[in-house]
Parts: C-alpha cells; structure tokens; sequence
C-alpha cells in the first residue's frame, strides 16, 4: 500500500523548487481554490476537520489555534516560525530548501483565513541555502501577482516579510522570537497575555512552525477529513523525521502518525552503524528525554504514544545512539549547548544551566566526586518550572533522563576517573 506523501510527493530535482516546476505538480491550485469559493471561517473549518496539530514540538490544534484570535481587530499578524535550531532537527530546512512556494501558499491561505494583510517568516540566521532559496521563491511569487496586492485578481491582499534571527536558540520560542522582530534582544515574555491575544506590536498574532503552515494547501486541496484518516485518531496526517546518529541511512523521513519507531530504525534507516546492539534513542530532539531499547520495541511515533513512554515526539527529531557511546561524554556535549544558548534573563536558567554543566564536564575529565549526581538532580529541580521559558526544562530533562536510565556509567566515571568505554573501541 503507497503511503500518502504531503512533502515527499515530488523527485528532487535542479529545479524542482521554482515556481514552474511547483505549480507542475499542482501548486497554488488551493490558494485558487480558496480566493475564489471559500470564506475565511470555512477555511478555519476545514484545517480544524483535519485535526492538524503543531509541527513545531508542542503539538497544540492549529485550527483551534486560529480560532483563538479575534478576527474583529484591524490588525492581525501571522509569524511563521523558521528558527530551526533543536539539535537533532532539520526537517524546515529541507522544506525551504526544496519546496519554498508550498510554505508561501500555506501562509497565504493562512492569512486569508486570519484576516492578515502582513505576514512574517522568522528564518533562523545561520541558514544560507534555505534562506536564498526562499527569497527567490518570494520573487517568483510577487511577479506572477500571488504574493501582495489583490492576489490571484481577487479584493485580498497580503504581504510576507522576511525576518533573520541572529542565531539565538531561544528565539524558537514564540514570544522570544516576536521580541526580536520588533528589535528588542529576544528575551522570552511572561504569559498571559499570549500572543493570540497581545503578540507582534501589541496585536493579536498567530504563529505557526513551517512544517504546519507548508501542510494547509494540501489539506485545503484534498480535504480535511481526507488528512483526519491519515494517522491515529488524536495525532492525524503525516510528519517530517530527521533520523540522525549511528543508523546506516540517516535521513529525512515522512512517516503517518503511529508510524513504528522500530520500523524507521531498522528497515528505514537500515538498522544500526557497524552491525551494534542499539542502546538508546532520543525521539524528538536533544530536550526530549531518552529512551532505552526496550521502551521503543512497540512504540509508535504519535505524541501520545511517545508522552506515555515518558518523553515526547517534539519536532520528530530522532537521534540513534548505539551500544559502545559513553553517555557521560554524550550529555557533556548536550548540556554545553543549553548553557551556551541560556538567554540570561532567569536566574536558574542562567545559573543553574552553566552549573550542570561545569559538573558534567569535569565528570567527563575524570574529576568528579562523590555528592555530583545528586546535585545535579537537586539543580534540575530548582530550574524546571521556575523560568519564563521552556528553556530551562530543555536544559534539565536529558540530565534528569540520562541520570535516570544510565547513572551506572556517571557513577563508574566518578569512581575511576575514566570512562566504562574507555580502551574499547567506540563509533
């Protein structure tokens, strides 16, 4: 049975990412659809039908999500997330890099549905290709009159802006990432209000992930209920997985939700490098917490499937580790990244982030003593839930999980001064 294909429904070619070959195999037939039959309410309606959830790592309705903004205020504005920088994760960079107008159309009929007259792509700053890639699809579009005024020949018009980061982690997170459009230092905003109610400029603003706007011209193409029996009940249509690590293709996959973890690794990605014994998988990106073997033999990659297991789907980030990596020197490399890209604004974020890993450094150069595991632990505690952000959290739970599922190797590192894997040959 062929598996239905949202982004992967197109060979990748020198030019399969300009609008000739983009509207070839049917681009901007929805966005036509849409401007010409539809209200913008039943518009809502159709990605509400759909069940489409967040693709950015919170998983929340996008349709509900929508439903939230009053759409009686003169100004609405839509900010498309592109600020990918969850280790582990490079799915929106591919989009970009290969298919910019699919992302252009769904922002369209997104703003059409919203009532926005000026829309925004927050592309994070360290991307080259995707973001020259991008402006030229820009371009293309404004020339053939599908992005500006009275597109398609119809009343509506919509602007989008290009925005890009500079190079903050932090600015994935939506309030952060607002504040910096406005020129600020993209510091994170306490909540409430939220940004559906107060967000860029003080006016309602929706935000969506590239993955979630660059899926609505194929929902409103094919049909809402068509996308709702893609899927599981509660998690429905397909998504994007960047497997990387120690599997022998590591890759981007599109898979249906309740797709097997098993099945990717070891038919999709052709099992583990060197013919090694798997040892753990981080399923959703380097915040999410880690998972052994046995937690992945019948799970299924849908957000309630992997919350019940004890982690989270996140941004379909998949990172294979294989049986023979030291886990100390794994977390070492993890907690250094989140210390580095702490904002600064909270204290136990910004203390409590460098102390982990201090620790988990000096652990990993021999130097650790009896007492470090359980402080560690008690930092954890004193940083989650007690930060405006996510951040914080991002930061404790791979060493709450690692903690959890390999203290043997912490412990046998403290006590020798060296690692169980030491003198072995690693991958």
């Amino acid at each position: 049975m062929t598996e239905t294909r949202v982004f992967f429904n197109f060979d990748v070619t020198a030019d399969s990412h300009t609008l000739a070959a983009y509207r070839q195999r049917g681009g901007y037939q929805a966005l036509e659809k849409v401007l010409k039959g539809m209200q913008p309410i039943d518009v809502e309606n159709e990605v509400k039908a759909s069940g489409l959830r967040g693709r950015g790592g919170a998983g929340f309705p996008t349709g509900m999500k929508w439903s939230f903004v009053n759409k009686q205020s003169p100004v609405i504005y839509l900010c498309c997330n592109a600020d990918e920088g969850e280790p582990g994760t490079f799915k929106d960079r591919w989009i970009f890099e290969n298919t910019s107008h699919q992302l252009i159309e769904g922002m369209i009929i997104a703003s059409y549905a919203l009532k926005v007259r000026h829309s925004f792509i927050y592309i994070r700053g360290e991307f080259d290709l995707p973001y020259r890639r991008l402006m030229e699809a820009l371009k293309e579009a404004k020339e053939a009159g599908l992005v500006g005024e009275k597109i398609l020949g119809t009343e509506f018009s919509c602007d989008i802006i290009v925005h890009q980061g500079g190079g903050a982690y932090v600015c994935g997170e939506e309030s952060s990432l607002l504040t910096s459009i406005e020129g600020f230092k993209g510091y994170p905003k306490n909540k409430p209000p939220f940004p559906a109610v107060k967000g860029l400029y003080q006016k309602p603003t929706v935000i969506n992930n590239v993955e979630t706007l660059a899926t609505i011209p194929w929902i409103l193409a094919n049909g809402g209920a068509t996308y709702a029996a893609i899927g599981t009940e509660k998690c429905s249509g397909t998504k994007l997985f960047g497997v990387s690590g120690h599997v022998n293709r590591p890759g981007l996959f599109e898979k249906p939700m309740g797709y097997s973890y098993k099945k990717l690794i070891y038919e999709d990605c052709g099992g583990i490098l060197g013919g090694k014994e798997l040892k753990a998988v981080i399923p959703g990106g380097s915040s999410t917490p880690v998972l052994l073997p046995s937690e992945i033999e019948t799970l299924t990659m849908d957000a309630e499937a992997v919350q019940a297991a004890g982690s989270m789907l996140g941004s379909g980030g998949v990172i294979v580790i294989a049986e023979g990596t030291c886990m100390v020197r794994l977390l070492q490399v993890l907690s250094r990244f989140y210390a580095h890209e702490s904002c600064g604004q909270c204290t136990p974020c910004r203390e409590g982030s460098a102390w982990m890993n201090d620790i988990i450094t000096r652990i990993s150069r021999g130097k650790g003593v009896k007492g470090d595991l359980e402080r560690l632990e008690c930092i954890t505690k004193g940083i989650m839930g007690n930060t405006v952000c996510a951040l914080g959290d991002a930061a404790s739970m791979p060493v709450n999980g690692f903690l959890k599922k390999f203290r043997h190797e912490f412990e046998y590192f403290i006590e020798h001064g060296r690692s169980m894997y030491d003198g072995r040959l690693e991958i």
